[in-house]
């Protein structure tokens, strides 16, 4: 290209351009996208008058560069007051959330320890043990919990005020500041002033966790603050402002959550029902008793049985006003009849000491034994375990539960796993512990999962047996390894660490049978050694922390 000149001779035809034009040219070349001049000529050397036209165009801007009015400072960070991490567990946070390990080509995981799938367990440790979160770490913990959202409520509530504070700078981490649990600043609920100014004035994310926090501390006041502005709220929003009378829900609540069963929204009036439902002295609670056992009786008409030998069931043949009012949907789901869906609606939002007093003071475990009429039974037995999750009623849920050892189909509960994981989740830690033990010692793991899952962590000694028991038993039985890699990699996150030591046999390579998978006894033996190695290193975290 020609050297260019600024001298008078330069042809300063193009001078009047606009820049992104003279930039579309230089990037295109002049020979593909020739610059044009005001009036359609074209210069005679094309490139000597671009380059022309681009150092003045240059020049004029940046002598018209103004200085830049500079922003405001951001506010220093509030004061976090909890402890230091120990250097070693400093470390150990720093290696797990740079572990980046990919699968192998094969898809099988290796005898290694998975750190990532660690560090929910070790945000758990440090947050109970109330550590702060080093300022250096926040930044990739965040970018960890921006990319899985089953670690944002402990890692936003171990970064702390920080991590809030620089998610406020930076747009990729503002889900931190959209709701995310623990991912609001709540002020001292007890300076009103505050959270007046917080409830009338912040976010919906904000506002959620500050009624959460007012109700934690005092339900009333909680209360007060939402009738304040109950009228004037969308529909979506009454109805997770009413979720938050979950905690601490009460007597002193009753009158507010009758006015709720009038409210348009009818997810907000089921709300309010199943709240009310709750409360075994309200009104409400009241009026599904009677309606409800004028439905549901001891049967007394078979000849030669006793009084409240059996049960007779006679469903609803109406859902009228006063039942829809009090949350009765009127319409059943597809493929359900109208009067076993109205029929078991009653039954759950029914106080089920009710029930008791209408079998003549029977326990829970003989009236969910005695025969039900009609077939009736499935509809009765599946609304008394609704009520028992609702009510948090432990001798029912243990009475529809059922013997660990029964079969599914053969309890008087439901024979699905998800139900009875509701109903297992309303008993005692350890209650809950010994019927999955119990429940996997007599069907092993294939549909244990699930119930493995409300179990607290890390498990009790006889769960943590049986568990592996029955990996044990799989093992010798020539099973698939890979059919219980599920329950295998609960195990890492939940068994108690120190079992690691009783598990070491199980990491040699048992001998292939004949009837076994090829390369089986391989798959069980590395499985083994991830499992002690993560076990061993769970050890370690506790200790680093403690």
């Amino acid at each position: 290209m020609p050297r260019t000149t600024t001298g008078p001779t330069a042809d300063r035809s193009l001078v009047s351009l606009p820049w992104e034009e003279l930039v579309t040219s230089a990037l295109l070349g002049t020979d593909r996208r020739p610059p044009v001049a005001p009036g359609g000529r074209v210069p005679a050397d094309g490139p000597a008058a671009l380059l022309d036209a681009v150092a003045l165009h240059t020049v004029r801007r940046r002598a018209g560069l103004l200085p830049a009015v500079p922003g405001a400072r951001p506010e220093p960070t509030p004061h976090d007051p909890r402890p230091q991490l120990p250097e070693a567990a400093r470390h150990r946070l720093a290696q797990l959330l740079a572990d980046r390990a990919a699968p192998t080509a094969s898809g099988r995981r290796g005898a290694a320890p998975d750190l990532t799938e660690l560090i929910p367990q070790w945000l758990a440790t440090a947050n109970r043990l109330g550590f702060r979160a080093p300022a250096a770490l926040v930044p990739p913990l965040l970018d960890a919990a921006r990319a899985r959202t089953d670690l944002r409520p402990q890692a936003l509530a171990f970064a702390g005020p920080l991590g809030l504070w620089l998610a406020a700078l930076n747009p990729e981490w503002k889900f931190a500041l959209r709701g995310s649990a623990g991912g609001s600043l709540v002020p001292d609920t007890s300076d009103p002033e505050a959270v007046r100014r917080l409830w009338e004035e912040g976010l919906f994310a904000e506002r959620i966790a500050l009624l959460d926090a007012v109700r934690a501390r005092e339900p009333g006041a909680a209360l007060a603050l939402l009738t304040t502005v109950w009228s004037t709220e969308r529909a979506e929003d009454r109805l997770m402002f009413l979720d938050s009378l979950r905690t601490g829900l009460g007597a002193g609540d009753e009158e507010f959550l009758e006015q709720a069963l009038a409210d348009r929204s009818r997810n907000v009036r089921a709300t309010a029902a199943e709240l009310l439902s709750a409360l075994p002295s309200s009104a409400f609670a009241g009026r599904m008793a009677a309606r409800a056992t004028s439905c549901v009786n001891p049967d007394r008409t078979g000849a030669g049985a006793g009084a409240g030998a059996s049960i007779a069931v006679e469903a609803p043949h109406e859902c009228d006003a006063g039942m829809q009012r009090d949350g009765v949907a009127a319409v059943p789901p597809t493929g359900r009849g109208e009067r076993s869906w109205w029929l078991v609606q009653l039954v759950e939002a029914t106080p089920l000491g009710v029930w008791q007093e209408q079998f003549g003071g029977r326990p829970a475990e003989e009236i969910v034994a005695l025969p039900v009429a009609d077939d009736w039974a499935g509809e009765l037995h599946a609304a008394w375990c609704r009520a028992a999750v609702r009510q948090r009623h432990p001798e029912w849920a243990r009475a529809l539960l059922g013997a660990a050892s029964a079969p599914p189909a053969g309890s008087p509960g439901p024979a699905s796993i998800a139900e009875r994981s509701k109903l297992l989740a309303v008993l005692s830690e350890a209650e809950r512990a010994s019927w999955v033990a119990a429940f996997i010692a007599a069907h092993g793991l294939s549909e244990a999962f699930q119930l493995l899952g409300v179990c607290t962590v890390p498990w009790a000694g006889p769960l943590g047996r049986a568990v592996v028991d029955a990996l044990d038993i799989a093992r010798d039985g020539g099973s698939y390894p890979w059919s219980f890699s599920g329950v295998m990699g609960l195990a890492e996150r939940c068994l108690d660490p120190a079992e690691a030591d009783r598990l070491e046999v199980l990491t040699a390579t048992p001998d292939e049978q004949e009837d076994a998978s090829p390369g089986a006894g391989g798959y069980w033996s590395e499985a083994f050694q991830r499992l002690v190695s993560t076990l061993r290193l769970r050890a370690a975290m506790e200790a680093e922390l403690t």
